[in-house]
């Protein structure tokens, strides 16, 4: 009957009778030596990779791009290494086959590792500027690191061949590779080319906006939100909550309107906790999200918990979760710790932390630039010197500290010393007023090394541009860590103009205030 037939409904009510079992579809197939491709299209679509593969090949008829994308649907979500063997198989029996939907399909399941050789193979197939699979290699990319990689592709594609997966791909993996500036540069070419929005595209685009500390674009991004009607999606929402207390506030408010929590959700309540140093929320939450919400954590949420721990002074704690949580610690994890280390000044826990980050890359700066440190406080001048000479033998060099400020929707980046500014007399001016002022409330700054460091200048700029009115948050960005004295200097500062100054740091913000700072002197 089912040879007879060969049809796609008379396969799936085949399967109906089986109770689902794409099994007992095959056995029937097998049985009755049918050669139905619509049957076989079936099963291959309900074979886990590892049955899927084998019967590709033993096909009672040539594999065709219909075949070939019933097997893609199996391996979409599976491992990478059945997808590369996916991939070997299509190639094997014609490359012909490897259209814009079925290369995607693939694409989306294999290493990031592969992206330049992918990338190769799809430019070969004349597919490399194709929508879906442009989209996918700008994705691996992305995860790959290889963010200008990632954006030169994106420039490569055909402005009409862009659509919102696209921009989405692009805006997304340039906000998680830091490039903030080139992700909201992204977004703002999909507006302008009247593109439509997707959540991803505007989760992405906030995250940018909120590491680049750029309150206006964030107003401007959640007015959009507003207007496409996505600002209750939530990973939009996720994007846009803040301190602990807001956060959880906001998450109780998404439950009671029935919105179910996914991992970005969790991630923003725990990034919150990791904050604040509340390490037994950050332990609850996490709790919470295995046993009443039946979610695994990943990396990330490990990581928070850790550094809420670190933070709040347990160590050890910190460690030991690091140590035993199931999936395997990354760089951010021992950094975490390294940094927990030289703030409190635990000398053998920084060295390990040091060493275990040095061996996944001895080319890191700020690894070096922080043991050095924390040998120095312990009076340790040997082993400080030691590590100098290590950064140096590696001919690693320290990164250029970089400070921006956004006035009137555009930013201003300054540099140590800056000498390139149209404004910089009246720059300088202010910023040597501020530290005549500050040095009357006490504080008294003997290294002129430090007077012109780049967050210095940019606060001075906001102060004199007028365009942040008197009363309002002055929020700077820097690229680094901001040192203590700056920090020091700072908290000064905000009593002299009676502000509130908020940094956003390579580690978080510091929202400062009356002589006060949010990081309570951790960061």
């Amino acid at each position: 009957m089912l040879a007879a037939a060969g049809s796609l409904r008379a396969a799936a009510s085949a399967m109906a009778q089986a109770g689902g079992d794409p099994a007992a579809l095959h056995a029937v197939l097998v049985k009755t030596a049918s050669s139905s491709r619509a049957a076989y299209s079936l099963l291959l679509s309900h074979y886990p990779p590892s049955l899927s593969l084998p019967l590709l090949s033993r096909l009672p008829f040539r594999p065709t791009a219909a075949s070939l994308t019933s097997s893609l649907s199996s391996v979409s979500s599976s491992s990478p290494s059945s997808a590369l063997s996916l991939l070997r198989s299509v190639l094997g029996v014609s490359p012909a086959f490897l259209d814009d939907g079925p290369l995607s399909s693939l694409l989306r399941s294999m290493p990031p590792s592969l992206a330049p050789s992918l990338h190769a193979l799809a430019f070969k197939l004349a597919l490399s500027t194709s929508p879906y699979s442009a989209s996918c290699l700008i994705t691996l990319y992305s995860r790959s690191r290889s963010a200008t990689a990632a954006r030169n592709l994106f420039d490569e594609i055909p402005v009409p061949n862009r659509d919102p997966v696209c921009y989405s791909s692009a805006i997304v993996g340039l906000a998680q590779n830091g490039k903030y500036e080139e992700s909201l540069s992204v977004f703002a070419g999909m507006r302008s080319n009247g593109v439509d929005s997707t959540m991803y595209a505007l989760s992405g685009a906030l995250r940018a906006a909120a590491g680049f500390a750029a309150l206006e674009q964030t107003c401007g991004i959640h007015a959009h939100a507003v207007v496409v009607g996505l600002d209750g999606n939530v990973a939009v929402g996720t994007a846009l909550q803040g301190d602990t207390q807001a956060v959880v506030g906001l998450f109780n408010q998404m439950i009671e309107l029935g919105f179910a929590p996914d991992g970005l959700t969790f991630l923003a309540v725990l990034t919150a906790c990791s904050n604040a140093g509340a390490a037994a929320e950050a332990e609850f939450w996490l709790e919470a999200m295995q046993s009443k919400y039946n979610m695994k954590p990943g990396l990330e949420h490990y990581t928070c918990v850790v550094g809420a721990m670190a933070r709040a002074g347990r160590l050890e704690d910190a460690e030991s979760v690091a140590c035993t949580m199931p999936c395997k610690p990354d760089a951010a994890v021992w950094r975490t710790l390294l940094i927990a280390s030289v703030i409190h000044r635990k000398v053998d826990m920084a060295e390990s932390m040091g060493k275990r980050l040095l061996d996944i890359n001895p080319k890191d700066d700020s690894t070096y630039v922080m043991l050095a440190n924390v040998y120095s406080a312990a009076g340790k001048k040997d082993e400080e010197a030691v590590a100098w000479t290590a950064m140096r033998d590696y001919g690693v060099r320290k990164e250029g500290g970089r400070s921006w400020i956004e006035v009137r929707g555009q930013v201003h980046v300054f540099v140590a010393n800056e000498r390139r500014h149209e404004q910089l007399p009246e720059i300088y001016d202010k910023l040597n007023e501020l530290i005549q002022e500050v040095g009357k409330l006490g504080y008294k700054e003997a290294d002129e090394g430090l007077w012109h460091h780049s967050e210095r200048l940019a606060l001075a700029y906001g102060l004199i541009s007028g365009a942040v009115p008197s009363g309002k948050v002055l929020r700077i960005v820097k690229n680094l860590r901001i040192c203590a004295r700056c920090h020091e200097f700072f908290k000064y500062a905000s009593v002299v103009i009676d502000r509130v100054i908020v940094v956003r740091d390579v580690n978080r913000y510091h929202t400062i205030k009356k002589g006060g700072c949010s990081c309570r002197e951790y960061w």
